[in-house]
């Protein structure tokens, strides 16, 4: 029924070496298995809104010796919110937070900012509301808008990975 962040990691064929940035980290499951990915001469920035989430996945972290993974407390929602260099990330996350957003297009500014150029966006999102679970309605972002919004921005459809039943997952790429 939910999505499985290890298996969405390994179809983005990510290799040692790259920087991955980890847009709304929260617990840092994405994180976690990007940093397998990238290896000891990779990088992923786990960037989390909420300070007490910040403190968690430090925590986390620490227990899953992970030294290639950075916590940055930050606001993906705003140009240089994430303090991450400009054009310095092979590839941007953005799991169960589209939905979330204010302020949408911020939050796709700010990834394009930080892609290099071809980079990569993973974005897995609820397709639908059902049951009680996940985002209300009025709030889900569906594939197609959520398309549209990364095209008005310079994305270029890549392909849809699977995901769950009731989540999407999409490959754009930075152009």
């Amino acid at each position: 029924m939910f999505s499985n962040p290890e298996q969405n990691v390994a179809q983005l064929g990510l290799q040692e070496g790259m920087i991955v940035a980890d847009f709304g980290a929260g617990i840092g499951l994405y994180s976690k298995f990007a940093g397998k990915k990238v290896g000891d001469s990779g990088k992923v920035y786990a960037v989390e809104v909420q300070k007490d989430l910040v403190k968690k996945l430090e925590d986390e972290i620490r227990i899953w010796r992970a030294s290639n993974i950075t916590v940055i407390w930050g606001d993906i929602e705003k140009i240089n919110g994430t303090k991450i260099t400009d054009a310095s990330v092979d590839v941007v996350i953005v799991s169960n937070v589209l939905f979330q957003c204010e302020d949408k297009l911020g939050l796709i500014d700010e990834i394009k900012r930080i892609l290099k150029s071809t980079g990569k966006v993973l974005l897995v999102d609820w397709s639908e509301s059902f049951g009680g679970m996940g985002p209300s309605i009025d709030h889900v972002v569906n594939q197609d808008q959520a398309t549209e919004l990364f095209s008005k921005r310079g994305f270029k459809f890549e392909k849809n990975i699977v995901v769950s039943d009731h989540h999407y997952g999409i490959i754009f790429i930075h152009e």
